[in-house]
Order: structure tokens, then sequence, then C-alpha cells
């Protein structure tokens, strides 16, 4: 008959196995796209997939939902998430990271008092201490010293996993199933479960309870049947708040994401609202100030709407709109935001384009609403497009923006249906000076 010592080992094994299994499915494609339920591309653009815009990565245009993931939050039955520009503004990073900051120090020190204060491991004290300072060491250098690269991303799961071996190493110390510091896989496993989705959160109970039985059985390989017990019970409430926490911090998600998506998207086409895109377009200002990058902006407006709505009737008028955004949507990158302006005014922010690249974007779109027409809307709509380029057409939002209009103008006046560059100097009218009507006693003077 098998020891429990070697069933014990056995089930750490499988334990952990399962935590890497239900954290790294996901990456693999096939895998990620059954879970997702889509073909959603990674974040990192695949250069050689598809090119436009003078050979720049550019997103595949797909139809409807699809080809809308990279602007709109993308709600999903199982977890809300947001992509594209909107996911800085989904979470407070500052905030979470405050919050791990004062519970993990916390944690620290209060151990540190209760081993140093109690004097019942007086012969493992020193290794306390050493646990405790290599802890924090490696804390620090996680939360404030490694640059934002990729091992800063992942600082979250990192930290877990930090915390789980301090926890473990020192209840291996501290007595195994007896010690009184146990608690803290059932603090960890709770915490992150708030933070993190819920597959994580479940990795990380397992492996939780993969630490904790290891850290028992190596300070007591034959354990009494009552610590077993009290083991079984911690563990079901590391899984209980593993649930709670992730459900609680899904539903929070949810609430967040729907905030943000009322407070920065247009209900009627689902683009950005004009709000978010002065923001977007002031921050990529600044951007480009530090960088010297250029980038181009692109405003269209709709031709003749008022007369689809007095023909056809306003839902016509909100079809044609919704249409002319999906086509937007589907023309440009994952990194541009397009956004609707005013009533029937769309625009586009073309980060890092030239205006050659943001000429092209607006010809596509262009031909692409002119050629795709919408079904009872005869005959169907048209844009004129404005293209302008920071810094030649305007080094503040508001230059751009006149700019941008006097060139969408400009279009209209060409013609409509077609596409305009900003004038280098500003479209003005010579007006005669007027002489005020002389009487006619002075004029019979005069001539007389």
């Amino acid at each position: 008959m098998p020891a429990v010592s070697d069933i014990a080992l056995a089930a750490i094994v499988i334990l952990v196995l399962l935590a890497l299994v239900v954290l790294l499915a996901p990456a693999v494609g096939p895998v990620r796209r059954a879970l997702r339920n889509d073909d959603e591309w990674d974040d990192d653009w695949d250069v050689a997939a598809t090119t436009d815009r003078m050979g720049e990565p550019h997103r595949p245009a797909t139809d409807g939902a699809a080809a809308s993931k990279a602007l709109v939050p993308v709600v999903d039955e199982a977890e809300p998430i947001l992509t594209g520009p909107l996911a800085p503004a989904a979470a407070d990073p500052s905030v979470e990271s405050r919050v791990i900051r004062i519970v993990s120090w916390a944690f620290l020190m209060t151990v540190a008092v209760f081993a140093a204060a109690s004097g019942i491991w007086v012969d493992v004290l020193p290794g306390i201490v050493i646990v405790i300072a290599v802890t924090g060491l490696l804390m620090l250098l996680i939360q404030d010293i490694v640059p934002r690269t990729a091992v800063r991303r992942i600082a979250g799961p990192l930290q877990g996993l930090l915390a789980i071996a301090f926890t473990t190493g020192l209840v291996v110390m501290t007595g195994g199933l007896d010690s009184p510091f146990t608690f803290g896989f059932p603090l960890i496993v709770g915490a992150g479960a708030l933070l993190v989705a819920a597959r994580t959160a479940f990795a990380l109970a397992v492996l939780a309870t993969a630490a904790y039985i290891g850290a028992g059985l190596i300070a007591d390989p034959t354990p009494e049947i009552e610590p077993l017990v009290q083991m079984a019970v911690t563990l079901t409430g590391v899984f209980l708040l593993a649930y709670i926490g992730a459900s609680v911090g899904r539903e929070q998600r949810r609430a967040r994401d729907a905030a943000i998506r009322l407070s920065t998207v247009d209900s009627l086409t689902g683009l950005f609202n004009r709000n978010y895109f002065f923001t977007a377009l002031e921050r990529e200002i600044a951007r480009g100030d530090r960088s010297g990058r250029a980038f181009c902006l692109v405003m269209l407006d709709l031709d003749d709407l008022k007369s689809v709505n007095d023909r056809f009737g306003h839902l016509a008028g909100d079809q044609v709109l919704r249409s002319v955004a999906d086509i937007v949507r589907g023309g440009v990158r994952k990194i541009d935001v397009a956004a609707r302006y005013g009533g029937d005014e769309f625009v586009a922010l073309l980060p890092e384009t030239d205006p050659t690249g943001g000429w092209v974007l607006a010809e596509k779109v262009r031909l692409t609403v002119a050629e795709q027409g919408i079904a009872g809307v005869d005959p169907g709509p048209t844009v004129s497009v404005g293209v302008v380029s920071y810094p030649a057409d305007g080094r503040s939002a508001d230059a751009l923006l006149v700019s941008a209009d006097r060139a969408m103008y400009a279009s209209k006046r060409g013609g409509k249906n077609r596409v305009a560059r900003a004038q280098s100097e500003p479209m003005m009218l010579a007006i005669e000076p007027h002489e005020p009507e002389r009487p006619r006693e002075e004029t019979a003077e005069k001539v007389g």
C-alpha cells in the first residue's frame, strides 16, 4: 500500500499540471478560438498577413461584428472584455497596484512581528527573517524596479506566485499543517480572484492547494487525522473564496465596462463619441510632440442625408449612418480611432500615417460607401472626405479640425463624393470697400 506522502506527492504533481493546463491552454490558437468563439487576432500584428496604406500592417476588414472588435468593447457572455484604445480606460492600474502593495507589505510586517514577538519559533527565526527579506526584495523589483516590459505586464501573476511561495516556506518553518500562517493561502486566492479572470483564479486556487499539501507534508510526512481535517476545511475555504472573488470581480468588470461604453461610445453607430475622440487627439498630439512622428486626421460627411430622411424616413437615415460607420470601422487599423463627430460627420485618427496613407484610406472608404449602397435607398449614399496631417496642417486639435473641416467642404464644393486635402492658405472671399451713397445735392454741386 503506498504511503501517505507518496499519494500526496502524486496529488501535488497532478495539481500543478492542472494549473499549468488551465493557464496555458487558451494561448494555443485553436483552443483559444474555441473558448472565445471567435477568430480574434493577437495583440501583435502579423505584418506578413495583410498590408495596406503604403505597406503598413493592416487588420483585415471583415463583416459586421467581427470587424468592430478592434474599436468597441466586446462583451462576451462569460467575461466582459475591452480591447483597442478603450483598454487603458477600463481599469485604473494605480489603484490595483496600491492595494496590492498595502496588502503584501502589511502581510510581511505582520509575519515579522508575530514571529519575533511570540518567541515560539526561536530556532527558525533567522530563516523566517531571511524569507521575509528575500520576498520583500523580489516584490520591490517586480513592483517598482522592473521596466515596463513583458515581465512588468505579468507582474500580477508573478506576485501571486511569489506570495504562494512565501506562504509555503513560512508554513514549513512554523509547524506545517498546524501553522497559524495557513490563513495566507485563502487570503492570496481570495484577493487574487478579485483582480484576475475566473480561469486564472481557479489556477491560483489549484496552485495554492498543491503548495498547502506540500508544505504540510514536508513538515510532517505522517500527519494525524485532525490536521488533515483542518487542511480539508481550509482548502474548501480556498476554493469558495476563489469562486466568490471571481464572481464579484467579473460583475464589477462587467459594470465598469458598461459604464465606459456609455461614456465613450456612440449608441447608434458603435464608434467612439466626440468626447473620446478629442481625448485621443490630444493624446496623439502630445505623443507626436515627444516622438516627432506625424499622423493623419480624416473627416467625412454624408452627402444629402437630409434628403434621405425626407424621402425614406429617419429609420432609413439611421441605417445609412450605421452602414457608413461599419465601413469606416472595417477600413481602419487596430491602433486607429474612428468616431462619430456630429450628426452625419465621422472622423478617423490615424497614428503614424503619412498624408499618402491617409489619402489611401479616405479613398478606400469613399469608394466602398459609393459601391455598397443601402437596400431601399436609391440613390445610395456618398461621402465627401477631407484629409489633413499633423503638424503640416495644424499643431493643435482645434487647428487640425478647422483644416479637416475646410478640406471636407472643399470636396463638397468640388462636386461631392470625392476626397480633398487642406489648402495651405485659408480660403477667403474678397470684399470690395463700400462707399456710402452721397446726397443728390452734393452730387449736383460737383457736377455743376
